[in-house]
């Protein structure tokens, strides 16, 4: 059996992939710029803001919890959502380490 595709690259190499994969939706871009400007906020209201079906919602809900970026709490039969913000600090972090530590080195 072949190495996985992973496997190759380094640790921080991966981690990037999967947070630019899991950033690379625009409607999960909209789904964290809305959470970000609220205290807090409930599934229903993400699905009036953003306009897409309550399933479609509750996927990129999933994938944006995948990485920690989010992290919902249960109030009765709702989830209020909210931006975990040392996962955020964290991403920020690598993303500005990645990107300021590439040369500009272009023709």
């Amino acid at each position: 059996m072949g190495v996985t595709k992973t496997q190759i690259f380094n640790l921080e190499q991966n981690e990037l992939a999967v947070i630019f994969k899991v950033l690379s939706n625009p409607a999960r871009i909209a789904i964290l710029q809305y959470i970000s400007q609220q205290d807090s906020c409930i599934c229903n209201d993400i699905v009036d803001e953003i306009g897409l079906a309550q399933p479609t919602i509750s996927q990129h809900l999933k994938e944006l919890k995948s990485i920690d970026l989010i992290k919902g709490e249960v109030e009765g039969k709702k989830v209020c959502y909210c931006i975990n913000l040392p996962k955020w600090t964290e991403i920020q972090t690598l993303l500005n380490i990645f990107f300021n530590t590439t040369k500009n080195n272009c023709c």
